[in-house]
């Protein structure tokens, strides 16, 4: 039986998650991941993790935000499964579990970017019923 839990910071299950999250985000090292968790909590940002027998096989970041456009919305800004579990259900039902936390927060809307070159997790996004409603356009600035 899956179950969601929630991932402080001191959370000992980040052991197991930060691979899961940095198949991912290949860059991401543990100290940069403490301190996006010690800048982004304040700011909303969470992270939870799809749990089976005491494993972590999936986990999201995730914060609600308020815009004009859909004046509350989960945005998901991390969506990773284990490279080993993918397709046996994970990411779909911590999707759903965010979309349940969405409908709890008053949120309109479950929402997120992904990148061009992420074919396969395109597919997997319209098959949950996620459409392609936007360009997102970006400039690092120097």
């Amino acid at each position: 039986m899956t179950e969601f839990i929630d991932l402080p910071a001191d959370h000992p299950l980040w052991a197991q998650a930060l691979p899961v999250l940095q198949e991912l985000r290949t860059e991401l090292t543990a100290e940069q991941l403490a301190e996006v968790i010690a800048e982004g909590a304040p700011q909303g940002l969470r992270f939870t993790a799809a749990v089976d027998d005491g494993v972590v096989r999936a986990v999201a970041g995730w914060r609600v935000l308020a815009n004009t456009h859909l004046r509350r919305k989960l945005y998901v800004d991390d969506l990773s499964t284990a490279a080993a579990e993918r397709s046996r259900g994970y990411g779909s039902a911590l999707l759903g579990e965010l979309a349940r936390r969405a409908r709890e927060l008053g949120c309109a809307a479950i929402d997120l970017d992904s990148g061009v070159h992420r074919f396969d997790a395109h597919r997997f996004y319209l098959r949950e019923r996620m459409h392609i409603s936007s360009h997102h356009f970006s400039r690092t600035l120097d």
